[in-house]
């Protein structure tokens, strides 16, 4: 199994994209542009070769104009943020997001971040994406609503040796 960093040709890059607007409810729809500005912003981009899986983070360094990134850049100093992941439906139960999330976990832990942080839909509910993030060891850290009406809840992971550094939100 390949998993790609940003590079993407064209039929890859329309594969994700399309991906992506297949879930815009939890991930948010992006033109083509806007998509590809997303990638070329991101400090961390993986997807699978085949465009059944795709991971986009952003570290604090980042320059990323989003609520949520705000709020975590708010709380936390050395961090990487969990923008979107997304698995096909013909691709789920292969274990693609668990690697993807262990390779940024590694990358994480190598940059000496303190954590993984991400945002899960409340309002509307994700509840399989909460039960995968508590498998992983990911915990509530605070809530928000948004300027669209939906309502997210923060979760992070600590990586090994990194001590959080925010406030509980």
């Amino acid at each position: 199994m390949t998993f790609l960093a940003p590079a993407f040709d064209n039929a890859l890059f329309d594969a994700l994209l399309r991906l992506n607007n297949a879930h815009a409810e939890e991930l948010s729809y992006k033109s083509a542009e806007e998509f590809r500005a997303l990638l070329n912003a991101a400090s961390f981009v993986r997807a699978h070769a085949d465009g059944l899986a795709l991971l986009v983070a952003f570290n604090e360094t980042s320059t990323y104009d989003n609520p949520n990134f705000r709020w975590l850049k708010d709380r936390y100093q050395r961090f990487n943020y969990i923008d979107r992941v997304v698995v096909s439906a013909a691709a789920r139960g292969q274990g693609l997001a668990r690697k993807l999330y262990a390779a940024l976990e590694d990358t994480t832990q190598t940059d000496k971040r303190q954590c993984l942080v991400c945002e899960i839909n409340l309002v509307p509910p994700n509840p399989l994406s909460d039960a995968f993030h508590v498998a992983l060891g990911f915990v509530p850290v605070g809530e928000q609503v948004l300027p669209n009406g939906k309502t997210v809840r923060y979760w992070e992971k600590k990586v090994e040796g990194q001590l959080r550094a925010g406030g509980n939100g």
